[in-house]
């Protein structure tokens, strides 16, 4: 199983994006999420450090310059999504990573106090 770090420039993003209100509330993250086309697409026209910014976590091993080296993403390359923090959270906790889940639940806690939520 392959071992991960938080991703702190993600975590940075993230929360910039939730204080902005760039957030989606509602969303079916199955379908939300960036298939590799949209990540493909999203490269051709980004720097990997803006890549990398929408990813909590960070893959040891792969390089800076691979897709291999992000995982966790929690938004669409615009905004954030809330079902794709829960899925982080959900996915981190599922395969043990305790510091990306925790990441992403103080995010998802975040965003639902900025968005009134509970």
């Amino acid at each position: 199983m392959a071992s991960y770090e938080v991703n702190d420039a993600g975590v940075r993003r993230c929360r910039e994006l939730i204080e902005a209100k760039q957030y989606v509330l509602d969303s079916d993250w199955g379908d939300a999420q960036p298939n590799a086309e949209a990540r493909n697409a999203y490269l051709e026209n980004h720097t990997w450090e803006e890549y990398a910014a929408w990813h909590l976590g960070l893959t040891e091993g792969p390089g800076d310059e691979s897709k291999a080296r992000y995982a966790f993403v929690y938004g669409d390359f615009r905004r954030v999504h809330r079902s794709g923090l829960i899925a982080c959270v959900y996915r981190a906790a599922e395969w043990r990573h305790k510091k990306v889940e925790l990441a992403a639940h103080d995010l998802l806690q975040r965003l639902d106090a900025v968005a009134g939520i509970g």
